[in-house]
């Protein structure tokens, strides 16, 4: 074997997928010593991201000083390369950064501005934000605000819209941010199909693991329905059943509608980002892999991503998991050419998961002697 592409997603709770990297290549070099591994750890936009791209060669790890989800000073980072940005929300409106104090009808994205400011005004030309783990439900008010958005309530009084405030706003003013944003272009990496508001909205899907109860979660609702309106009135766009609009506490919808952003699935910018189609051309195997490979794999998720670029190249791809799913047939279409779990044995997974890093190990180590018995045999 001369050429091997590991891009893992993390199994969550368990591994991160910049680990499940260092554990395939010292296995790989263990028996394959000339092989050429390629490690792209992947996290699609949620936490972790920013750690991932890390991992990219002329990475930059750049760390500003910017507000919390509470408005209180924190430091974050995000990633330069080049002339491009990667931001990740968690870094500053996360949902370990509220701890005890889970309150998406007060938690801001104001410092997730913050940072893209920061990197426009230090030359970034494009900035990838990453949707996801997000303690938030301000539609991505709080964001606009810091990059020069004004908004406005009864009285011609300003504020910064939460959650718990969005019907609030009368009037909206986005010159400030326009001059901004001007030659900028901002691409927001999302991975569900989530409408604003509704039964399947950002309030009522995410909102109560943000701590809403179930009075918060229809106060909220009614906050996003009033302020899509709003939106729609003052800005001229309609973003409220856009797919990914829900996404991060609205912040999809505020992604579109006050920076002209695009939402896109994460794996797919990523792999773009990577120039994944070039890189795999000559490989002779990729190694991917999460942590449940299930039906909602098929969406869009990591390994189907990879699966589905790798296909059109015809490079063999592997996918190892946690656990199996019984209805996954589907994947074999998409690309996938064998699926192996770690898990050695039939236990709970509260103590599989302490196993993770040894029962991968072992798994890889039994595909590199495939893989070389087959070799020698051909």
């Amino acid at each position: 074997m001369k050429k091997l592409i590991v891009i893992p997603d993390s199994f969550k709770g368990t591994i991160s997928s910049i680990d499940i990297c260092r554990i395939v290549k010292k296995n790989v070099h263990h028996h394959f010593p000339e092989c050429e591994v390629i490690a792209i750890p992947i996290a699609d936009g949620g936490e972790g991201t920013v750690d991932c791209f890390l991992q990219t060669a002329c990475a930059q790890k750049v760390t500003v000083r910017v507000s919390d989800p509470y408005g209180d000073p924190i430091a974050a980072n995000y990633i330069k390369i080049g002339d491009n940005a990667i931001v990740e929300m968690a870094q500053c409106a996360g949902l370990p950064l509220v701890e005890q104090r889970l309150n998406p009808a007060c938690t801001t994205t104001y410092g997730v501005g913050e940072i893209m400011l920061h990197a426009i005004q230090h030359g970034a030309k494009k900035i990838m934000l990453g949707l996801g783990g997000s303690c938030t439900n301000d539609a991505g008010a709080g964001m606009a605000a810091a990059l020069g958005a004004v908004f406005y309530q009864e009285g011609n009084t300003t504020l910064i819209p939460t959650g718990n405030n969005l019907s609030q706003v009368s009037r909206i003013e986005i010159d400030k941010l326009q001059k901004q944003l001007q030659g900028i272009e901002i691409v927001a990496m999302c991975d569900i199909n989530n409408p604003m508001y509704g039964p399947n909205g950002a309030a009522y899907m995410f909102a109560p693991q943000k701590g809403a109860d179930q009075q918060m979660v229809i106060h909220l609702d009614n906050q996003l329905r009033a302020f899509a309106q709003t939106i729609q009135t003052q800005l001229h766009k309609r973003v409220d059943n856009l797919p990914g609009a829900g996404a991060a506490g609205a912040m999809g919808a505020g992604v579109v509608a006050f920076l002209n952003g695009t939402l896109q699935s994460g794996i797919q910018t990523i792999l773009d980002f990577v120039n994944f189609d070039t890189l795999i051309e000559d490989a002779d195997m990729i190694l991917t892999g999460e942590g449940k490979l299930d039906a909602q794999s098929l969406h869009g998720k990591v390994v189907i991503g990879v699966a589905q670029r790798a296909k059109l190249k015809k490079v063999p791809v592997v996918a190892i998991v946690g656990a199996i799913d019984d209805d996954i047939d589907e994947i074999y279409q998409q690309g996938i050419s064998a699926v192996f779990s770690i898990n050695q044995k039939p236990i709970p997974f509260s103590r599989a998961r302490l196993y993770t890093q040894n029962n991968l190990c072992k798994t890889v180590d039994n595909l590199m002697r495939f893989a070389k018995s087959m070799l020698i045999h051909l």
